[in-house]
């Protein structure tokens, strides 16, 4: 059976579906009355056990979507693994399992393993042989994993593919198969993406038992991105981006590179020019690519320089700009790129560099969108302030984090109290971010150095750390 549902009733209440009462009472606390347009069409189906193909962009609500169907179906007394989420980087898999975990709170002590590359797989073992029900990870570590005999799947009854588009973009469809080969025959797969590639066919056939196919077209609301196209040389366009940064001035930009190569060669530029900005690329070491993001995601990094590949399934929250340095050959990606900005009924910019070569490209991105590509000169563009553009956090990165049972709470209340130094306000204090073997947290740029020193002076859950400014 297939079918294509769009436009869905955006109204519907959870109420309304056969979830347990803790589970509705949950949601309520979380705020979730009512079902997004994707969760409407797809969770009857999925929590009646039908396999889904669901097509809706990233923001739509899916991950909710799919954690309800499979937390339905789970037992948490039987210490298995019991369903799987295949995500294509490790930043989705980390947001989709925080996702579940807020999601499984109804629930008797449900255990979420997330299994990506960049973490030893010592520590990733251990858990696994402590118990887990749901497993959500990339597809290349859960495949280490496996071939090591350390992941048991017969106990699997729910398989997700999230973001399936991606994972075969970036070359996993190999590995989804041997995955998939090592899973039940008899259980339900969920297959999403915001796009429907000849792979994902190729996948459905191959994985999925007759799927209901889902389409939820994206309403077509008045955007809130203003898009601004500048014309370049080779010569001037470094210079082009600092000239855009001085007269914006925005708070956070993530400018795209076509190649790993201009991505250096830029934040060279823009640190040599006084501008804060990281690169983010393929081959960084998973502890570095964690330490980028995380001082761009709490704002203490004004440009955070990417490729494509290395910035999908990123969500950053407050984007203010997006600058285009290269033009993509793909207008699809270029849609992608300024999407990242205008989020939540917030404006953005989306600022695009074009040379002569790549106004080819800008006719198919004018085709792709229906629209005419308005542009600027570069004379318009006038330093808005001579003061160098700073950005408003500093992050502290503290040696020690989920192994040592840290919580983000705990480094709050070692900053708010007055033990050691002066008692910061919450206000003064941003994104706290735990991970495996560190803890980043983001604080005023005022009070960065003494709020350093105090944490280095005190103890967070009684035991000193050491602590530095990144």
């Amino acid at each position: 059976m297939t079918a294509t549902t769009k436009n869905a009733p955006a109204t519907s209440a959870f109420s309304s579906l056969p979830l347990a009462p803790a589970t509705l009472a949950n949601l309520e606390q979380l705020g979730y009355l009512e079902m997004t347009p994707i969760q409407a069409a797809s969770l009857p189906a999925a929590l009646a056990g039908q396999d889904l193909i669901a097509q809706a962009k990233t923001g739509s609500g899916k991950t909710a979507a799919f954690a309800l169907a499979l937390l339905a179906k789970l037992n948490p007394r039987w210490f298995a693994v019991q369903a799987m989420v295949l995500c294509p980087t490790r930043e989705l898999a980390d947001q989709v399992t925080v996702e579940i975990r807020r999601l499984a709170r109804a629930q008797d002590n449900v255990k979420v393993v997330t299994l990506c590359g960049g973490i030893p797989l010592r520590g990733q073992r251990a858990s696994l042989e402590n118990g887990a029900h749901i497993v959500v990870g990339t597809p290349g570590r859960i495949m280490d994993h496996l071939e090591r005999g350390y992941l048991a799947l017969g106990g699997l009854n729910t398989l997700v593919l999230d973001e399936a588009d991606r994972m075969l973009d970036m070359g996993f469809f190999e590995d989804i198969r041997k995955v998939v080969l090592q899973t039940p025959k008899e259980r339900q797969t969920l297959l999403f993406s915001a796009t429907y590639p000849e792979g994902i066919e190729k996948l459905a056939q191959s994985f999925l038992k007759a799927p209901l196919h889902i389409k939820i077209e994206a309403p077509q609301a008045q955007s809130q991105i203003e898009q601004r196209f500048y014309e370049v040389t080779r010569a001037n366009r470094f210079e082009a981006v600092g000239q855009l940064l001085m007269h914006f001035r925005p708070v956070s930009t993530l400018a795209f590179c076509n190649t790993k190569q201009q991505c250096k060669d830029l934040v060279d530029w823009l640190q040599g020019h006084g501008f804060n900005a990281l690169a983010l690329y393929g081959e960084l070491e998973q502890r570095e690519r964690d330490q980028v993001l995380a001082q761009f995601a709490n704002r203490s990094c004004s440009v955070l320089v990417a490729t494509d590949v290395a910035s999908r399934g990123l969500d950053i929250n407050q984007l203010e700009a997006v600058i285009n340095v290269d033009i993509t050959p793909d207008p699809e990606v270029h849609v992608h790129r300024v999407g990242r900005t205008g989020r939540a009924g917030e404006s953005g910019l989306a600022l695009s560099l074009a040379s002569m070569n790549e106004m080819g490209a800008v006719g198919k991105i004018e085709q792709y969108q229906h629209f005419s590509s308005t542009w600027f000169g570069l004379d318009t563009l006038k330093a808005a302030s001579t003061a160098p553009l700073l950005p408003p956090m500093v992050t502290l990165q503290i040696l020690g984090g989920r192994k040592e049972k840290i919580r983000p709470g705990d480094v709050l209340g070692a900053l708010t109290n007055e033990e050691g130094g002066p008692a910061y306000t919450r206000e003064q204090i941003g994104k706290i971010q735990v991970t495996e073997f560190c803890t980043f947290v983001a604080v005023a740029r005022a009070i960065a150095p003494a709020a350093c020193a105090k944490l280095n002076a005190g103890r967070i859950k009684g035991k000193s750390v050491k602590v530095r400014l990144m």
